[in-house]
């Protein structure tokens, strides 16, 4: 049975498992039981998986592309960014110029 996408004027979206002979007919709104219109927010999905496999496939999906975030911040040394070691790593010369031995030797610095 195919899963649709309806919208509830009160409520707002949520999602209908419907027969498909009664496609285009309103679905009660599973929190108050009003009729609400079906919508196109997704193409429709058969239900061949339990709920709990389709949800974790959808947001599979989703964190597929999505970059990883980290809440620790650009410097922390833990998951990414820039370590406190790395970043000290800047020699000077007594001329005044910086050398990055680590970083690209073949760069000339300014």
């Amino acid at each position: 049975m195919p899963l649709y996408d309806y919208h509830c004027p009160d409520c707002g979206l949520f999602e209908a498992m419907m027969p498909l002979a009664t496609h285009d007919q309103p679905s009660p709104c599973p929190a108050c039981a009003a009729p609400a219109p079906r919508v196109m927010i997704h193409a429709p999905r058969l239900s061949a998986v339990s709920t709990a496999t389709r949800i974790a496939h959808e947001t599979n999906e989703r964190s597929a592309d999505s970059p990883k975030r980290s809440s620790h911040g650009p410097g922390c040394g833990c998951c990414g960014g820039a370590s406190k070691a790395r970043q000290g790593s800047t020699l000077r010369t007594p001329d005044g110029a910086k050398s990055f031995p680590a970083k690209r030797p073949w760069m000339i610095s300014h």
